[in-house]
């Protein structure tokens, strides 16, 4: 079964708004929602906001729901030009931009150890949506410290939960499939922005729900 990981209620709703919710249930304070949609069954994960809890949510959509497919999508802020407010991207590879053991084994930031580069790699499909490369940190705010990095990372969006996703899909070998609107920019103004365009962003992935799914089944 196709499970779903949402960081927050209003992303999951994009979904759930147009599903028939069958039954829910709770599991290690992670709620589970069981529902159909589109003639497609699917769980979903409200997992919350970081990594840990991203992470958390990967490993009971395995290990708990044994997941065939795991698809997360959800908001984000765009780095590069090419990452408008209210535009859906696919997300082809990912990386952990506050990972960092660049000191201690001379590799790029974001590299596991024992790895020599620091992306996870997302399934290679013919998209709708053009392709993004994402950047994930523990942080959401208005400064613009990390963009040097984010840049050099080659990164056109930015979250908080995804590459901790792709991290234990790659481990696990579970087909992951992500999604992300862009509801900001990165700079001053960037919560500001969120706060104003989360509604309109949300709208975009709802209306993104029946092809995203489409591109899952193939």
């Amino acid at each position: 079964m196709l499970t779903v990981i949402c960081a927050m209620r209003n992303e999951a709703d994009a979904l759930l708004s147009q599903s028939t919710i069958i039954s829910k249930e709770k599991k290690f304070g992670k709620e589970i929602f069981y529902a159909e949609a589109f003639n497609h069954k699917y769980a979903l994960i409200l997992g919350g906001i970081g990594k840990t809890n991203a992470a958390a949510s990967a490993m009971i959509a395995v290990t708990f729901l044994h997941a065939e497919k795991i698809l997360n999508f959800g908001l984000a802020g765009g780095i590069s030009e090419k990452a408008k407010i209210g535009d859906v991207f696919y997300i082809s590879r990912a990386v952990q931009y506050d990972f960092d053991l660049s000191e201690v084994n001379h590799t790029q930031i974001g590299t596991l150890d024992e790895y020599s580069e620091p992306y996870f790699y997302l399934p290679k499909i013919d998209s709708a949506y053009p392709i993004a490369t994402l950047a994930t940190g523990d942080r959401f705010t208005n400064s613009t410290s990390d963009l040097s990095l984010l840049n050099e990372l080659n990164a056109d969006v930015r979250d908080m939960e995804g590459a901790a996703i792709a991290h234990i899909a790659q481990f696990t070998k579970t087909p992951l499939f992500m999604y992300k609107g862009i509801s900001d920019t990165v700079g001053e103004n960037s919560v500001d922005q969120y706060l104003a365009n989360t509604k309109k962003t949300l709208e975009a992935l709802k209306n993104a729900i029946p092809a995203i799914l489409g591109e899952i089944y193939g």
